[in-house]
Formats: C-alpha cells, sequence, structure tokens
C-alpha cells in the first residue's frame, strides 16, 4: 500500500501537482512522505511489530522459562535466578528478560502470605470557604500521676474558623471512642462535614468510624506520607493546649482531666484571638461577627494614617482579615 502511495505521489509530482495538494488529498502527514522516501516503508509507531536482532527465539525463551521453573527455584527471584545459573555456568538472558517472560506467560502473581501493595490517591488542595466543610481530628496523650500511664484527648476542629466542634477524654485510644465523638457531635450540630481529616493513626483508619462516616457519605482523607504537617492545625491546637499558662503537669483522674478540658475549650473557643483569623476568636469567626470587627479595626487605622501620613513610610497599611485555609487531601472514600 505505502509503495503505491509513493508511486501515485511521485507520479502527481512528475505532474506538477504539488506534494501538499496530495498529502491534502490522502490525508497524509508530508512529514510521513519524506521518511518513507529516505528511509523507506518502516512503521515505526509504539507497539508496532519490529525485528530485534538480539531478542531471544521462542526455543531460547522456552529454555529460559522451564529453567526458572525448576523446584531448587521455587523461593527465587528472577536476580537470584540469573545469578545461580551463572554460577552453574548456564546464561539465557538478564533478569528483565525473564520478568518479561514470566509475564508474558501470566507467571507473574502476589503471594498470598504477604500484604499487597497499596496505591495511594493522589494528594488534592481543598481550600475552605466555610464552616463545617473541612474537619480535621487527632489524639493526644495527657499525663496522670502514674508514670507510664496516660489519658487520651480526641479533638474535632473546624478548619475555617478554628472551632473546637467537638471532644472527649478517654481512659483508651480506640476507633469506637471516636466514633461514639462524631456521632455525638454531629447530631448536637445537625450538620454533616464534606470532609474529615485525619492522620494514618490505627484509631483514625478503625473500621468502626469509618463504616459510620462512610455512612453519611463523608469524604475521609489522610496525611501523605512522611509530611507530618498535613495535619498541621488540630497539632497547632495541641501544642496552645500543652503550652499554655497553668496547663497540669499531670492530671489525677478522668474527672479532673474532662474538667480542666471543658474549661480550656471554652476559653479557646470564645476568648482565644486567634492570630490566623486576624485576632478575633474562633465564634466571632464562626458568627460573622469578625467582619465588623475587621471594618472598624481598618477603618480606625486608616483615619489615623489620615490624620499623620508621616508615621506610614512605606505607605502599605495593615489590614485585619482572616488568613486564607487550604489543606492537602488524600480522599481515601469520595462521597457520592
Amino acid at each position: 500500500m505505502r509503495e503505491e502511495i509513493l508511486g501515485y505521489v511521485d507520479e502527481a509530482i512528475a505532474e506538477m501537482i504539488s506534494e501538499r495538494r496530495v498529502c491534502m488529498y490522502l490525508e497524509l502527514n508530508r512529514k510521513t512522505i519524506q521518511n518513507w522516501r529516505g528511509q523507506g516503508p518502516v512503521d515505526k509507531r509504539k507497539g508496532s511489530a519490529r525485528y530485534v536482532a538480539h531478542r531471544l527465539t521462542e526455543d531460547e525463551q522456552q529454555a529460559f522459562y522451564d529453567a526458572a521453573n525448576q523446584p531448587k527455584f521455587v523461593d527465587c527471584t528472577p536476580e537470584q535466578i540469573v545469578a545461580k545459573l551463572a554460577e552453574e555456568g548456564i546464561y539465557y538472558g538478564s533478569s528483565s528478560t525473564l520478568y518479561r517472560i514470566f509475564r508474558k506467560r501470566n507467571a507473574l502473581h502476589h503471594r498470598a502470605d504477604t500484604k499487597k501493595p497499596v496505591k495511594n490517591s493522589r494528594a488534592i488542595p481543598v481550600f475552605v470557604t466555610g464552616p463545617n466543610q473541612v474537619w480535621a481530628w487527632d489524639i493526644t496523650w495527657l499525663k496522670t500521676d502514674v508514670t507510664g500511664l496516660f489519658k487520651y484527648g480526641y479533638t474535632i476542629i473546624d478548619l475555617y474558623d478554628r472551632t473546637i466542634v467537638g471532644w472527649a477524654i478517654e481512659d483508651t485510644e480506640s476507633d469506637e471512642h471516636a466514633r461514639r465523638l462524631f456521632e455525638r457531635v454531629i447530631r448536637n450540630h445537625m450538620v454533616v462535614p464534606e470532609f474529615v481529616h485525619a492522620d494514618n493513626g490505627g484509631p483514625m483508619r478503625g473500621v468502626s468510624l469509618g463504616a459510620f462516616l462512610d455512612s453519611l457519605c463523608v469524604t475521609r482523607s489522610y496525611s501523605r506520607p512522611r509530611c507530618s504537617n498535613d495535619n498541621a492545625f488540630i497539632e497547632s491546637w495541641h501544642k496552645t493546649l500543652k503550652y499554655t499558662v497553668g496547663y497540669p503537669s499531670f492530671f489525677t483522674s478522668l474527672e479532673h482531666a474532662r474538667t480542666w478540658y471543658a474549661d480550656f475549650v471554652n476559653w479557646y473557643n470564645n476568648e482565644h484571638q486567634h492570630s490566623a483569623l486576624g485576632y478575633v476568636t474562633p465564634h466571632q469567626r464562626r458568627t460573622g461577627e469578625a467582619d465588623k470587627i475587621y471594618a472598624k479595626r481598618n477603618q480606625t487605622i486608616l483615619a489615623a494614617k489620615l490624620k499623620n501620613p508621616l508615621r506610614w513610610r512605606t505607605g502599605k497599611v495593615r489590614q485585619y482579615d482572616a488568613l486564607p485555609v487550604s489543606i492537602m487531601c488524600r480522599p481515601l472514600k469520595k462521597a457520592s
């Protein structure tokens, strides 16, 4: 067919018809005709059949396959098989060649006794523009008066306004405790978040909590491997918690821990001026009161600049507002 096309093109050019027009008529690229004319009609497309001089013949491939399937190589990898055959003075091909032969004969299977590799989903940026879109949660250890024994603080934070929407103090780490906490918070707030983000701990990956969130079509997200700052918002909360003045050296009982934790959460939500929120409280940000506060502060600073502009030599005026919030999520299950 290609020889006929080349002959047709040569004949057409000989009759003073341009090569460009002939290629348009035949729906061919001019470069294709030029390659055929200079190199011959060789199909160089990816996946096309081609002659490879060093390729093993079918008999050689079968001999290599039979040698690799000897009982003495039952627990060996292709690299080990090639190495041991070379010790015996036998060489058929490389380990890559043996892998290709195995793949061609459908002889590559995962061993049932080992864990199959987990393919992680690609992280996507999620921009938080309103409350109850993304909740992050984690568990922190709380020291007790007995060395080596801890209480466990479960905390859920809304990334939009940093409000602590739910918390619990328990004697153990368990996804059952986490599930009951989420049930209570969702019931009390009468709202279901779009995303729930956590790290890769055992309670976070627990079946009980996962089944509950999946039943509500909540998209579960987990931190990327070796990215400790993927859950930075809740970790920042833990530092604020444990570095505050008055944090106990240890807790004497479950009631002591719960009482202190409740008072601190109330202070954090209603009195603590958060730097990332433009120095308003999470409650003010959540209720929309923060916008009025920002406007009043900005108006005051602009009026001061007009009164004495020399104090603003660069011309820049501070504007109070909350910083934009985004988080890198790896959705395990998309909401439907």
